[in-house]
């Protein structure tokens, strides 16, 4: 008997420790790639021949791509083996990865960036399928899981930084295609099978998560909030990168990338606004989140050359960012059981191109502003997400 078939899974009975953590590890690990490319932009401009602007593009595409995955491959969770296609995701991931260790011209990067993004999915299919997975724990593992996730969004920039700064930033990428291999082949070992319980085809698949836009406000409202606060974070992530390398502080890859590891404790307190939404305070611990992301802001403002404000506007940034995004997850999940998937699909489909259109715009702000400008969209996206919270159902 394979591992596979020992490892089925009965419906409602909790999942293994260590299945749970291989489960966190591997999300973490694919999710990882769409951010390695941040705290290096610049040496890849060097290294391609690019402006700032032309290598900024990277970070959108990528957030792009993994916008378009999360609308067009997420809900196949629902109609087809999860671990079937999330193997099969993650081994066309390793394959792109490689492609991009190999790539010549920034034409090219822009294509691979897209693709990268695009099967990086499997990272939001493992997360609803961990809630379905063990109804016993449901909360403590999804949070686990989660935990996994953020842990490989903001530690990939420390990660990719000291790599580049070591080996170039094609490693960066050589790298992660190994340990996509071998999380995969983990998986395809231990990760459990379930079965499928939507009957119809791919259009009906799609229609039917089209129609809860219009079914629920509450879905409306949290994915434009996602979007605009996730806008702030990437058009964050994208300059400064520049203005860190820049003649202000003049900062190599590896010491942009220690910023990482300030965001990922901010990272780890923002869970903390899950038992504010779990208590039904929802508006309170939104109201609360975005002023955060307001004053992280104000403080760049008011001290743009201190290091002391930027570690603290980062710290304070990303728990505003990360707790806005868990407060969004405890709304929607409330709002339809059987539709875990498909909610999760529009809102992190919103979520992402939100990113890539906040990328685009911190890139433009950057190139007729530089840091001034590129602060002041930021801090003018949070305003309108502050206005959104004022305006929601609940």
């Amino acid at each position: 008997m394979t591992a596979e078939n020992t490892n089925f899974h009965q419906d409602g009975a909790p999942l293994k420790s260590g299945t749970i953590l291989l489960m966190a590890i591997a999300a973490g690990i694919t999710v990882a790639n769409i951010y390695y490319n941040q705290p290096i932009l610049k040496e890849m401009a060097i290294s391609l021949h690019a402006t700032d602007v032309e290598i900024g593009r990277v970070s959108m595409f990528s957030q792009l791509g993994y916008g378009l995955g999360m609308f067009f491959l997420i809900p196949m969770g629902d109609m087809l083996n999860r671990k079937k296609l999330i193997l099969l995701l993650m081994a066309a991931l390793a394959f792109v990865l490689i492609l991009m260790v190999l790539s010549k011209g920034v034409f090219f990067v822009w294509i691979l960036s897209l693709l990268i993004g695009i099967c990086s999915a499997p990272a939001q299919i493992i997360l609803p399928m961990a809630a379905s997975l063990d109804k016993v724990n449901r909360g403590k593992t999804v949070g686990i899981v989660f935990s996994g996730i953020l842990v490989g969004i903001l530690g990939s920039r420390v990660i990719s930084g000291f790599i580049t700064d070591w080996f170039g930033w094609r490693a960066v990428y050589g790298i992660s295609a190994v340990m996509v291999v071998s999380v995969t082949i983990l998986l395809k070992l231990y990760l459990p099978d379930v079965k499928h319980k939507f009957t119809g085809n791919y259009l009906e698949l799609l229609k039917s998560t089209l129609k809860l836009v219009g079914e629920h406000r509450i879905l409306r409202e949290s994915a434009i909030l996602g979007a605009f606060t996730f806008g702030i974070f990437c058009s964050f992530w994208t300059t400064v990168t520049f203005y860190l390398s820049g003649p202000a502080f003049n900062y190599h890859a590896d010491t942009i990338g220690l910023f990482g590891l300030v965001a990922i404790g901010g990272a780890l307190v923002a869970p903390w606004f899950g038992k504010l939404a779990d208590n039904g305070n929802t508006r309170s611990s939104l109201l609360m989140t975005v002023a955060m992301i307001i004053c992280s802001l104000v403080l760049l403002k008011v001290f743009p050359l201190s290091v002391i404000a930027m570690v603290a506007a980062i710290f304070v940034l990303d728990i505003g960012v990360q707790a806005t995004q868990i407060t969004n997850f405890a709304k929607i999940y409330s709002l339809d059981e059987n539709s875990h998937s498909r909610l999760n699909t529009i809102y992190m489909t919103t979520y992402f191109i939100g990113g890539g259109i906040g990328t685009f715009f911190g890139l433009l702000c950057w190139k007729h502003g530089g840091w001034e400008l590129s602060t002041w969209q930021m801090l003018i996206w949070s305003f309108i997400a502050l206005g959104i919270v004022f305006f929601s159902k609940k």
